[in-house]
């Protein structure tokens, strides 16, 4: 069976943001990043994103997890997140390596400072050395993570570096 509602986690650096974006143009499917659920981007400039009250967020959210296909992507796995666990057809664990994921921080990081990376905030040295905590707190709570995935949903597939990433979307089933 096609699955038609698809939530991928990871850490910062997993690659989850283009395997939604891949998903995405493959399956016809639209796809949400959370942080876009959190925060209330602002296309002008001067004026910066505004985060979203926890009730607009939930709302907001409860919107997107109510229709009948959808790819919601993040490394939130915090309460408000639990309707997209429960109504999943497949949740989708990226579990890159550690190493890997510091070198595309850095990749990053150094691909938005020269503009040649689109990005939702302002990319200063403040907010990469918070991607480095944000990793190395991932990964002290992958545990406890992939238990709260498991007792809302047991469609977990779990991909562990850039083969796997790519056998699943080769080998998904699109009829």
């Amino acid at each position: 069976m096609k699955p038609k509602k698809i939530h991928i986690i990871g850490s910062v650096g997993s690659g989850k943001t283009t395997f939604a974006r891949r998903l995405s143009k493959k399956m016809n499917i639209a796809h949400y990043e959370l942080d876009n659920v959190v925060w209330n981007r602002r296309e002008n400039e001067d004026v910066h994103d505004v985060k979203r009250s926890s009730q607009e967020r939930d709302e907001y959210f409860f919107k997107i997890v109510n229709v009948d296909a959808w790819i919601v992507e993040g490394v939130h796995s915090v309460d408000w997140v639990i309707k997209s666990f429960e109504r999943a057809d497949v949740i989708i664990f990226l579990d890159i390596n550690y190493f890997i994921r510091i070198y595309r921080i850095i990749r990053r990081f150094l691909l938005q400072k020269l503009g040649r990376e689109k990005v939702n905030y302002v990319p200063s040295f403040k907010i990469f050395w918070k991607m480095f905590k944000w990793n190395r707190l991932f990964e002290k709570e992958k545990s406890e993570i992939l238990k709260k995935i498991y007792t809302y949903n047991s469609n977990l597939v779990i991909l562990s570096d850039n083969k796997a990433v790519e056998n699943y979307i080769e080998g998904i089933r699109w009829q």
